[in-house]
Formats: structure tokens, C-alpha cells, sequence
């Protein structure tokens, strides 16, 4: 028998332990892990509302939520965030509940006794805001009687880097000719200022210096292309310093400087979690790049052929249909964004 409960917590230090607790016991992605959930969660989830399931007095399943109320619509339920804009802009990826290893199949019925609780109380949402969720979260809700609404899927190509140990294959020859045939010859001109090299930051004091130096070259070139970039918003530095003291440490963050002798091509901000690599953010030199270098593709060559070696079982692009994803991947696995209520109640929404 298995007992789901939705409740406000009135500490989320207690949410922490029983959440690392199951953790140890669950199979889950970086963005679920306390390590980024519960990375500035006072501020994140103002309104907390915890989601569990026990069976036989033992914590099976747990998602946190806030709960946000706006102008003329009931309060949702975000999983995972704040429903915030600027406390979002961090963006979460492969996001949902975090279950017990062999419990999966309650997952629909988690999230029905999500989509059931009353708006009028504490706790209630009666709409549910899921971001970066994978195809069983998506098929949960419908299953549960929820209705998807505003629905946005976005590929997440990957490099399966397991696949490639096991035939014994290396990277480039996993590509097109076109693309090994630009990676070779980058890889060419930036090796006439140097060897190519990838150097990890060893502590947390060199991650944040790194950071910063990464934020330069990525605003350059979204600010030069007419929008924000990742870093205008000062909460989104603010975040990512406050999760390297925690995930450095850790071994679950990478910032990796990419360099041609002297001469630095880019810098990669990756997550390092369970035998998968997820490419988080970037800051390339275009300015410098002669015609035939390709700062992007360079660094992430670098990068992958590194986490080959040391035996990671993926590479993750994370969501997004840019051009170098698709030319470096093999693979891809889709996220969604939507919203969901009750079948019932759709048309008071």
C-alpha cells in the first residue's frame, strides 16, 4: 500500500535529509539532486509544497514544488522552480520526480494526487507547471487524468559515449565527413599557436574565476547578436556560485578551460553526475577565430574525447536545436514544457 501526501513543509532543512536520503536509492539526474534543487531553495521556493509517496513506513518518491499564485489564473504548482522568471532563468533539464529504484510505476499516481489537491488550500494547485521533463513524466500526467496544455518539446542531443567505448570506436569516426573533416582542420590552425590542451578547475575559488571569464566571452556574442545572454540577469551568477561551493567539491561540476598554447579558445560549464556529462554553458573567443577555426565544436571535441577517456557513459547536450549540437551527437532524447490540469477543470483555467 502506498500513502501519497502533499503538504507545506515547514523546514526545508528536513527536506534536505529525507531527499539525500532517497537520493542514495533512487536513479535521477543532476537537475534532481539536492546538490541543484535545494541551491538557494529558500529563496526559490518561498511557497514550498512537498509531494511524497511512503510504502511500508519507508520514503518512496518526493517532489518539491512552489506555489505561485498570478492575475487570473488558479495557483500552480512549478516543479522544481520558483515560477519565477529571473529566479528560472537558471533552467532546469531533465526534471521531474525523484522515485526509489523499482518504484516508477507509481508515477502516474503521484502525480494524480498532485493534480487532485484542492486550490483552496495551503498546499493546492489544481495546475501543474512541468519544465524539462522527459517522455514518462509527460505520459504520467495524462495517464493520472491530467490535460497538457502550452506544450514545447525540444530534442536533448547526446553523444553515447558508452556505445562508442563498446565498439571500440573513437569520436570522429562517429561523424560525418563534413564534420571531421572542419574539426581536423580547426584543430590544425589552433595547434600552430600550441599544443591543444583542456585544463579542469581544481578548486572552487579557480571554477568561479573561470566562470567569470566564461560569462565575458558568452555575452560578447549574445549582446552582439541583440539579446541578453545567460548572465544579464545578476541572479544567474549568483545561483551558479552558489552551486559550485556546493557541487566542486563534489566532483559534479566541471569548468574547463580550452587553450591553443597560451591562447584560450573557450570555456565549458559542464555537470558531472552518475557517469553522464551535461554540457550546461559556454563561452567561446569568436573574436579572435580565424576562418577555418570553430572555437565551439573545438572545445567540445576537447571535452568529449576527455570524458571517453575517463570513462563516462554520455555526453548531453541538453535541450536545443542548435547546429553544433546536431553535427557533434548521435542521439537525441526529448524534453517537454507544459502545463497541466485536471480533465474536469479545463475549462475554468
Amino acid at each position: 500500500m502506498v500513502r501519497f501526501t502533499l503538504s507545506r513543509p515547514p523546514d526545508l532543512a528536513a527536506v534536505a535529509d529525507r531527499w539525500q536520503s532517497l537520493e542514495a536509492q533512487a536513479g535521477l539526474s543532476f537537475f534532481q539532486s539536492w546538490t541543484w534543487v535545494g541551491c538557494l531553495a529558500g529563496e526559490r521556493f518561498s511557497h514550498p509544497v512537498l509531494l511524497a509517496a511512503e510504502a511500508e513506513g519507508q520514503t518512496v518518491a518526493l517532489a518539491l514544488f512552489n506555489r505561485r499564485r498570478r492575475w487570473l489564473l488558479r495557483p500552480a504548482l512549478h516543479l522544481g522552480e520558483s515560477g519565477d522568471a529571473a529566479l528560472d532563468s537558471v533552467f532546469v533539464e531533465h526534471n521531474g520526480p525523484v522515485l526509489r529504484r523499482g518504484c516508477e510505476a507509481i508515477l502516474p499516481d503521484l502525480l494524480a494526487a498532485a493534480l487532485r489537491a484542492p486550490g483552496r488550500a495551503p498546499w493546492g494547485g489544481r495546475r501543474l507547471v512541468l519544465s524539462g521533463v522527459g517522455d514518462a513524466v509527460l505520459q504520467a500526467v495524462i495517464t493520472a487524468g491530467g490535460t497538457v496544455r502550452r506544450l514545447q518539446t525540444r530534442p536533448a542531443p547526446l553523444v553515447d559515449l558508452a556505445a562508442l567505448r563498446q565498439a571500440g570506436r573513437p569520436f570522429l569516426a562517429s561523424l560525418s565527413a563534413n564534420t571531421r573533416s572542419q574539426l581536423r582542420r580547426s584543430m590544425r590552425c589552433y595547434a600552430a599557436a600550441g599544443p591543444v590542451t583542456l585544463r579542469r578547475a581544481d578548486s572552487v575559488a579557480e571554477a568561479w574565476d573561470m566562470l567569470d571569464r566564461l560569462a565575458v566571452l558568452h555575452q560578447a556574442i549574445w549582446t552582439q547578436r541583440g539579446r541578453p545572454g545567460a548572465f544579464a540577469r545578476p541572479v544567474f551568477r549568483r545561483f551558479h556560485r552558489t552551486l559550485l561551493a556546493r557541487a566542486v567539491p563534489r566532483g559534479e561540476a566541471d569548468l574547463l578551460c580550452i587553450a591553443a598554447g597560451s591562447r584560450v579558445i573557450g570555456y565549458l560549464y559542464n555537470f558531472r553526475f552518475r557517469g553522464r556529462v551535461l554540457a550546461y554553458q559556454s563561452g567561446f573567443d569568436y573574436a579572435s577565430a580565424g576562418a577555418h577555426e570553430k572555437p565551439g565544436l573545438t572545445c567540445h571535441q576537447a571535452a568529449i574525447e576527455a570524458a571517453l577517456a575517463e570513462g563516462m557513459e554520455c555526453y548531453d547536450f541538453l535541450g536545443g536545436e542548435q547546429r553544433y549540437k546536431s553535427s557533434l551527437a548521435g542521439a537525441t532524447v526529448p524534453l517537454h514544457w507544459f502545463a497541466a490540469v485536471p480533465r474536469w477543470a479545463v475549462g475554468r483555467f
